[in-house]
């Protein structure tokens, strides 16, 4: 099946309704979609955007559907239709929609589409992106809770304080690393965090901590990847007279930079830029590329497909 998007006319009174969104994998095959949008009619549900994709190259079938629910039974049935349709909750949701997952071998979740995520971001001596997301999630542009910040420096404790937000000193060295990853996965499990951003966070995470927490964390890398990797890369950059400037969001695998790539974020440049301005121009490409990518994971629009992503917008 090719990616294809579906927007339906959301009927009167609809927006007191409930919102949900509904994720699925699976191998692909025929009446999927037909399936997915049966049980939801006889649900009570009502879809409001629906977007699929199935990857010929893997066989597999990926969906994202945004749907509403009236909280409780409508107080008249609409012309024509006598049926008793019962109150719509999460558990009923997830309860009903378990016979079609197994049907279809689904690896698929129900989630209410104004949860807010809780994250926990990571940072250590650049704050550019840390500054950022602070921002957008203060005024509401990033769907998101920040529960914590953990850095292994405290050269940002007064900025994340003052948005109210708890800052957490976790140093870092080759001695106590496994200490403070642990105490970084006691931090999670405590605060129920979902996903972990690496905004700048120069720690090479190890192979265990990557597989616990796998999918679940977002990286920032200064380049398209697999260039310029190391110290100063935009000074690498000037160095080989590069004429675009990139930034890359991507899953953190054990494989240092090499997971699956979310985002990537683009700016021109010309031959009189300074290696000065490259890391300034640098900054603010990092900035948009790694918020796209954490709203979208928020959002519940990417998939992952064995090394790659499947980002419905």
């Amino acid at each position: 099946m090719s990616e294809e998007s579906v927007h339906e006319t959301v009927p009167a009174g609809a927006a007191s309704a409930e919102q949900f969104v509904l994720t699925l994998s699976c191998p692909d095959r025929r009446g999927i979609v037909h399936a997915v949008s049966s049980h939801l009619f006889t649900a009570g549900c009502n879809i409001e955007d629906s977007q699929q994709f199935g990857d010929r190259d893997t066989g597999l079938f990926f969906m994202r559907v945004h749907f509403s629910a009236e909280p409780s039974p409508p107080s008249s049935p609409s012309p024509g239709d006598a049926r008793e349709v019962p109150p719509v909750t999460l558990e009923k949701l997830r309860d009903g929609f378990a016979a079609v997952g197994d049907a279809f071998h689904m690896d698929w979740q129900i989630h209410r589409a104004d949860h807010r995520m809780r994250i926990v971001l990571m940072v250590s001596k650049f704050g550019h992106c840390l500054n950022d997301l602070l921002f957008r999630a203060h005024t509401g542009a990033l769907p998101v809770e920040i529960a914590a910040v953990v850095s292994n420096h405290g050269e940002f404790a007064g900025l994340v304080e003052s948005y109210g937000i708890p800052f957490r000193h976790i140093p870092v060295t080759a001695d106590t690393k496994a200490e403070a990853e642990a105490e970084l996965l006691d931090l999670v499990r405590e605060e129920r965090v979902e996903l972990v951003v690496l905004a700048r966070y120069m720690q090479v995470l190890s192979d265990d901590f990557c597989k616990q927490l796998s999918g679940r964390i977002i990286n920032i890398h200064h380049s398209f990847l697999p260039s310029f990797k190391g110290a100063k890369p935009y000074h690498q950059a000037h160095a080989r007279g590069v004429k675009l400037i990139g930034a890359t969001a991507h899953y953190v695998t054990a494989d240092l930079d090499e997971g699956p790539i979310i985002e990537q974020e683009v700016q021109r440049v010309g031959h009189q830029v300074t290696p000065q301005q490259l890391v300034a121009i640098g900054r603010d490409v990092e900035c948009r590329a790694l918020a796209r990518a954490v709203a979208w994971h928020a959002e519940r629009r990417i998939m992952l497909n064995g090394a790659r992503t499947v980002v419905f917008g």
